[in-house]
């Protein structure tokens, strides 16, 4: 067996979403601009209309073959990771013997529970995204000893989305914190 590290650096993160025009519109408030207007790698697009995902890219990802979806790849900057939202067609989004999610999922909740986004100027964030009519959790808090500020909005779709403001010069230094 080979002892070696994995190699890995930052692709994607994928949020599938129920109206793809409506989250590309709000991803772009957040600072969010198209990469590519598909997924090539899955054969998607995001022209109006779905298409059917190949076989075997849907046995990759573990969904019933062939389920027919639209998708767009979005990015913040010009590095990684990128954005991938996926519309599947509505008779593959809900199974009716599936238990409807709840929407927002809680911070409690395990697994991947939120994205987290750095701001520069949070509080101004906030007021701008507030205006465009942007759901939040509530407004900028200021956390342990002024460490950092936070504010968590919500997509169309309840995915959270943690803004944060963090004041590294609060930190405790590495060597201390492990004490």
């Amino acid at each position: 067996m080979n002892d070696k590290m994995p190699q890995f650096a930052w692709g994607h993160i994928n949020i599938n979403v129920s109206n793809l025009e409506r989250s590309i519109a709000f991803y772009q408030k957040l600072g969010f601009e198209s990469y590519r207007p598909g997924i090539p790698y899955l054969d998607l697009t995001s022209e109006a209309g779905v298409r059917e995902m190949p076989e075997t890219c849907a046995r990759a990802l573990g969904l019933a073959a062939a389920p027919r979806a639209r998708a767009c790849i979005m990015q913040l900057g010009r590095g990684f990771p990128k954005l991938d939202l996926i519309e599947f067609a509505a008779q593959t989004q809900a199974k009716p013997q599936a238990k409807p999610q709840a929407k927002p999922l809680s911070n409690a909740d395990l697994g991947l529970v939120r994205l987290c986004l750095a701001a520069k100027d949070l509080r101004e964030d906030y007021l701008r995204l507030n205006e465009q009519g942007v759901p939040f959790i509530s407004e900028p808090q200021l956390c342990q000893d002024g460490m950092a500020d936070i504010a968590i909005c919500m997509d169309p779709d309840g995915t959270l989305i943690e803004l944060i403001q963090p004041h590294l010069d609060k930190w405790p230094s590495p060597a201390s914190s492990a004490e």
